[in-house]
């Protein structure tokens, strides 16, 4: 009988499983780099190359040679080896003041640096500050944006959802719930140019408003279906008609349970009646700043850029026209989220989030105290 091709025995020790796991999330690595760390971490585990593949979407081939690598160099097989060409002309001292100065720094009278500006300051090249920059995996012409939820249930909560997303309960409905309010009905003040060889759609900046609706919408988490209704006005009234549409459309022997996120219209005393008059209902909320939880959300992102983003849309009619269009479409061919991570890998993420914050928040304190000589 055939079992493949012998694998080397892979062990890890305990400054290497620390160094791995370093490389795996921090966010400065490569993201090479951290793929291969994480593949490492994963074969130390004891699964197999297919196991390893199919939880990190990588081929058993690469999962083979990073395998191989490591039981070979260690740590030092991760690295790409050097390529073949001219010898280096800058020095690792030079790239290390590069580096240093992009992450300590900015240009005078700048936010942040750019390739021309940091070669300017460097002496070197635009291209080889660009260079340098990609091996580092930095973007100083980026920025993202991020809330920490204050939620004093967080972890009950993510453990909550998550749970339902990975092992939905039997013979129950997991609907993901929430409105996407004041859709705006958008007619630009001149005729749409058409896709050309050679030239993207083009239309003009300007617009005119026709009116705005909300759409109510509950995707399921097993089927993918989205159960969705407009409505002009945006309170608990309408709230509650939709939860009338959700119970007459679920078989009434299934329980379902109800992913929310905290807005008031959710909370209100017309609500909670509806609710406790309906027991086989289970409303589980999303954390604080935590909507990122309900996966509806995501459906609501292909909905705008699919649709309205660049819809063009003379009344609130002809946009509820649209919309419904989109979900007939989708509900013809529906395919459910796939939810990957556990919920100790989410709250360790955050864990790590978080104490980034506060070691960033303790360093410029101090270093506003040295500054001011307080």
């Amino acid at each position: 009988m055939r079992t493949g091709r012998p694998k080397a025995p892979l062990t890890v020790s305990t400054e290497e499983r620390r160094e791995l796991q370093s490389l795996a999330h921090r966010s400065r690595s490569a993201p090479v780099l951290a793929r291969r760390a994480r593949i490492v971490l994963a074969c130390a585990e004891g699964c197999d190359n297919q196991t390893v593949a199919r939880r990190l979407r990588a081929t058993p081939a690469t999962v083979g040679k990073w395998r191989s690598r490591f039981v070979e160099d260690r740590l030092e097989g991760l690295y790409d080896e050097p390529r073949p060409g001219a010898p280096r002309t800058i020095t690792d001292e030079q790239v290390e003041q590069v580096i240093v100065r992009t992450l300590e720094n900015t240009p005078r009278g700048a936010t942040h640096w750019s390739t021309r500006a940091m070669a300017k300051a460097s002496g070197h090249s635009p291209m080889t500050i660009s260079r340098m920059w990609h091996a580092f995996g930095l973007q100083p012409h980026r920025s993202e944006t991020f809330k920490l939820s204050p939620d004093p249930l967080l972890v009950p909560k993510v453990r909550d959802i998550v749970g339902l997303y990975i092992h939905p309960p039997q013979h129950a409905v997991v609907l993901r719930v929430d409105e996407k309010s004041q859709i705006q009905a958008l007619h630009r003040t001149a005729p749409l140019l058409p896709l050309r060889p050679g030239q993207a759609e083009r239309r003009t900046h300007d617009y005119k408003r026709h009116g705005t609706t909300s759409l109510f919408a509950a995707l399921d988490a097993k089927s993918g279906k989205v159960l969705g209704q407009t409505h002009r006005r945006h309170r608990s009234v309408e709230f509650r008609k939709f939860l009338d549409c959700i119970d007459a459309s679920v078989p009434p022997d299934r329980e379902v349970h109800l992913i929310m996120d905290n807005y008031g219209t959710h909370k209100t005393p017309l609500i909670r009646a509806w609710f406790a008059k309906r027991p086989r209902f289970h409303v589980h909320f999303t954390p604080t700043y935590g909507s990122w939880l309900n996966l509806v959300e995501r459906w609501f992102a292909e909905l705008t850029t699919k649709q309205i983003r660049r819809g063009v849309h003379r009344s609130v009619t002809e946009l509820e026209r649209a919309i419904g269009a989109f979900l007939d479409a989708h509900n013809a061919d529906p395919k459910p989220f796939a939810w990957t991570k556990s919920a100790d890998e989410i709250l360790a993420s955050i864990a790590r989030f978080a104490q980034r914050t506060a070691d960033t928040q303790a360093t410029q304190f101090m270093s506003r105290t040295t500054v001011t000589g307080h």
